[in-house]
């Protein structure tokens, strides 16, 4: 850019950013440090001079915004660690179904596709017994309550607005069915109904519920929850990172996208897959 003109873009950049802060010539030398004079020579002043670092850096201070964006190097007003916190945040989870910001989340995206890998089963999906037997009442909030959270997250998937993926990987579904590690404990025949639970509920809510089941042989994914283009969160146990930089979504969406392509077979035919799934008592 020419100087003149970086020079042009910093002042009316400058008058832009004092009307917004509702900050006047002199409350801005009196943030800066700076003579009213210098701070009205700025403004007015069209022979291509730009200020020096420190009263450009003083002046972004003062008014809350980036430096680099008064000077012309970007079209981002806010400073970087601002776009740092407002692209990603870490949020603290509740272990449970019943996370409210889970429930807030899904209520702001209602209209978009939701992308969801779980770290176990599909909480929506489970029955009361897996419920009961996996988050007991130590979780801060009884179960009873996460039952009930459940049931309106049940009322969610159907919607006539939903469109709602999830993908998990196939052998936990299998280690599910032998009672297998995390599951070890939990009886047979509430297995056995937990799976044709998930059976009756991926056929009748096929295709606005698609559940999709991968090899983690070939491919891995944390738990993560794509809202739309809104935001993701990745969970990592105690808290969730959430991302809501466009970027960060959409690569997350294509890292969710791969996972489908990677599945096994199509969402229609999970259902079947299921039903042949073996209990086997422990």
């Amino acid at each position: 850019m020419d100087k003149r003109d970086r020079s042009r873009l910093f002042r009316d950049r400058l008058t832009a950013a004092m009307q917004a802060a509702g900050m006047s010539k002199s409350g801005l030398a009196r943030a800066t440090g700076a003579d009213r004079s210098t701070v009205s020579l700025t403004l007015s002043s069209d022979d291509g001079r730009l200020p020096n670092a420190q009263f450009a850096a003083e002046c972004a201070s003062a008014l809350g915004v980036s430096a680099d964006w008064l000077l012309g190097l970007t079209d981002r007003r806010e400073r970087s660690a601002d776009m740092l916190q407002a692209a990603m945040r870490i949020e603290e989870a509740a272990r449970a179904p019943s996370d409210e910001l889970i429930f807030r989340w899904h209520e702001e995206a209602r209209g978009y596709k939701i992308r969801h890998v779980p770290a176990t089963l599909p909480d929506m999906l489970k029955s009361e017994a897996v419920l009961r037997f996996e988050y007991g009442d130590f979780v801060g909030r009884t179960s009873d309550q996460a039952i009930a959270d459940m049931r309106d997250r049940l009322a969610y998937l159907r919607a006539p607005d939903t469109d709602y993926e999830i993908a998990m990987p196939l052998d936990a579904l299998e280690a599910f069915a032998a009672g297998e590690g995390y599951w070890r404990g939990l009886p047979a025949e509430e297995r056995q109904a937990q799976l044709d639970r998930m059976r009756r509920l991926t056929e009748e809510l096929y295709p606005s519920l698609r559940l999709y089941l991968f090899d983690r042989k070939k491919v891995f994914s944390a738990p993560v929850t794509i809202f739309g283009p809104l935001q993701a969160s990745v969970y990592v146990g105690r808290f969730y990172l959430i991302f809501r930089e466009r970027r960060q979504v959409l690569e997350l969406t294509r890292h969710f996208d791969g996972l489908v392509r990677e599945a096994d077979f199509e969402a229609k035919h999970t259902p079947r897959f299921i039903e042949g799934l073996a209990v086997t008592a422990t």
